[in-house]
């Protein structure tokens, strides 16, 4: 009964992800992942690093790597960023991709900006099939015990994959829209199928608030944040705030039936370190999930200073 019960769960796990990318809970902490126009908007360097491990107490978690690098150049009049991302899914599905990012930076005025960004990605994915299980596999009263009869079909598939998206902004606000999948390519790992990759659009808006200093308090900064994505019928709102107090930085999200988010870490000028723990609110329930485990470590390093036709972006990025 317990191997039967753990396949229908590996059932239902795989239903509710159909079609759904990878995606960090610490969003803004590699913000080209999030959209590529954000290549190049913090001006000098700037590296990003993110481990994820999703449902640690699942047999079969998700664990997700990202490693990410932009920055601004004048002679380009943008952006130029590469990222790398790894995403292994229950121990049998190996997804890793590499990046290209162009971001085109244009002011409006002297308060607002507009940035244009394009990604260019190849994607190679491989499926181990001794990690399978079918139906033949099961006795009504032992559970897996026989082989299967199913023969392996292909396990590896490697494609080409396009994205774009937009940011206007200011010194204290900005929004943006990126679609993600715009070729559609197929993703099917088994030969025959096809399985098309469908397109992902996401919005997203922040803003920093600055509250009043004086001479017992140094301040702090309130950044309320929304992000919205949409794919192939599925729809997710992430709504939260982070508040900044000198270096410390901490914060709370809410991802709708899905999961209540906590986040702290460390904010300096020139690295970043963050934590987060998603705690499951879903039918899923954390004690059987574990919730979900989040690490970023960011460094911003020092590039020569020139005068700038507009402001870097200000978001709530640990």
């Amino acid at each position: 009964m317990k191997y039967i019960l753990s396949f229908l769960l590996f059932i239902f796990i795989s239903e509710i992800s159909f079609s759904q990318d990878l995606e960090f809970t610490q969003f803004y902490s590699n913000p080209i992942y999030l959209n590529p126009a954000f290549a190049g908007t913090h001006k000098c360097p700037r590296f990003a690093l993110n481990y994820r491990n999703q449902w640690p107490s699942l047999s079969g978690s998700y664990v997700s790597y990202a490693a990410a690098y932009d920055q601004y150049f004048k002679n380009i009049s943008g952006g130029f960023g590469v990222i790398l991302v790894n995403d292994v899914q229950a121990k049998t599905i190996n997804t890793t991709t590499g990046s290209l990012i162009y971001s085109y930076h244009a002011p409006i005025n002297k308060k607002w900006s507009i940035c244009f960004g394009a990604k260019a990605t190849w994607v190679q994915k491989s499926l181990d099939w001794s990690k399978l299980t079918f139906g033949d596999m099961i006795d009504p009263r032992k559970g897996f015990i026989y082989a299967t009869g199913d023969v392996p079909r292909a396990g590896n598939h490697g494609f080409f994959d396009a994205s774009a998206g937009f940011i206007l902004f200011n010194k204290v606000f900005n929004i943006g829209v990126a679609a993600h999948h715009l070729s559609q390519p197929n993703e099917s790992m088994i030969l025959g199928p096809t399985d098309p990759l469908p397109i992902r659009f996401t919005a997203h808006t922040s803003a920093t608030i600055s509250t009043v200093k004086s001479k017992f308090s140094e301040g702090a900064y309130i950044m309320p944040s929304v992000i919205y994505s949409y794919q192939n019928g599925f729809s997710q709102l992430n709504i939260g705030t982070y508040v900044k107090y000198g270096d410390l930085q901490f914060g709370t999200w809410f991802r709708n039936r899905d999961a209540f988010i906590l986040t702290v870490g460390i904010n300096t000028k020139l690295f970043k370190v963050g934590y987060s723990y998603d705690v499951t609110v879903s039918k899923l329930n954390n004690g059987v999930s574990g919730g979900s485990h989040e690490v970023s470590l960011g460094f911003n390093l020092t590039c020569k200073p020139a005068p700038q036709r507009f402001k870097t972006i200000s978001c709530p990025s640990f």
